[in-house]
């Protein structure tokens, strides 16, 4: 087997350079996955443009991506042979196991979580990388590995929609069209949704999201939202003023969930909120999501392949790091072994 890989650092903000590395050390409880497609992410984009994401700061080169699919190649001595050559989809953390939130049943929220892509770890913008092997996920043949790599941020669609409580029945409102707001309005149809209306200025990605998932689009910037009364809103934005617009439209004991970042503080209605009862939360990542994922995906229910838009090699990072300020951009897929 081999024992040096290609890998695409970012050495500082704004910059990117492929490298010859060694190819990780398995651990007894891991298997190394030969990485076969990889998304690329807002917090990649952002650590490439910022050098930072609010606490976590670029002080060394980092190889970037954690939306990734691939093929086992190797195993470590607690793991079962049978797994070599599975293809699968990877839910990249490694949490403790061993600490209050873990036991708790919430390992997302782990203060010693090891997650791709997040200073100091790397991530999967390269030809090797090693995971636990109860996070490696078998997909069946049925499903493409980019749309096993996008079962990450399907993932948190699906922790958004739990956190929401999205039921059978459910109206639910989304801001946002882009690839996140797609794939939340997919799994909001996927749980039983009703109905699920979705913002967004731009007319191609309201036109889209009408497409896939969702049953009405609306421009903010024209629609009126208060007094739409639905269950639940999941801003996909980050736009404050859709975050104030959103929580508007929710009716009484209704759940807003904020899944946007870039903003560190908003101005909410807080008289609004208070007399009506109103649950508000963020999201940060998920837990055992996957199983949920592949079903979705391979049954049909939701469609991640149609997200794709722009295809880059590995010598091809910043292109696809890019690929966003191009018109029309959703989902952009790095393939390290090309």
């Amino acid at each position: 087997m081999t024992t040096q890989m290609k890998a695409s650092f970012l050495k500082k903000q704004g910059e990117i350079a492929v490298e010859t590395i060694d190819v990780p050390e398995v651990r007894a409880d891991e298997v190394l996955v030969q990485v076969a497609a990889v998304g690329v992410c807002g917090s990649d984009v952002h650590y490439y443009a910022h050098g930072k994401i609010g606490p976590y700061v670029v002080e060394e080169p980092l190889i970037l991506g954690h939306e990734l699919s691939g093929v086992i190649t190797a195993v470590g001595s607690d793991v079962d042979p049978a797994r070599i050559g599975q293809r699968v989809a990877v839910e990249p953390q490694r949490p403790c196991g061993d600490c209050f939130q873990c036991n708790a049943g919430r390992y997302n929220l782990c203060p010693d979580i090891e997650f791709y892509a997040t200073p100091p770890i790397d991530g999967a913008f390269c030809e090797y990388v090693t995971i636990q092997s109860k996070f490696a996920f078998e997909i069946p043949e049925s499903v493409s590995f980019e749309a096993a790599a996008l079962m990450e941020p399907l993932s948190v669609g699906i922790w958004a929609c739990e956190r929401a409580e999205v039921g059978k029945g459910s109206r639910v409102l989304i801001a946002g069209a882009g690839p996140i707001g797609v794939i939340v309005a997919q799994t909001a149809r996927a749980l039983g949704a009703a109905e699920v209306i979705i913002t967004d200025v731009a007319e191609d990605r309201r036109e889209f999201a009408l497409k896939h998932g969702a049953t009405k689009a609306l421009d903010p910037r024209v629609d009126e939202l208060a007094g739409l009364e639905v269950d639940a809103f999941i801003d996909a934005s980050g736009a404050p003023a859709a975050v104030q617009g959103g929580i508007l439209a929710v009716r009484p004991a209704g759940r807003v969930i904020l899944v946007g970042g870039g903003h560190d503080e908003y101005s909410l209605p807080i008289s609004f909120i208070q007399n009506r009862e109103i649950w508000i939360s963020g999201v940060f990542r998920y837990t055992n999501t996957w199983p949920t994922a592949i079903e979705m995906v391979s049954s049909g229910k939701v469609d991640l392949d149609i997200l794709v838009t722009g295809r880059f090699g590995l010598n091809e990072v910043e292109n696809a790091l890019n690929a966003g300020k191009t018109a029309g951009q959703l989902k952009a897929i790095v393939y390290p072994g090309k």
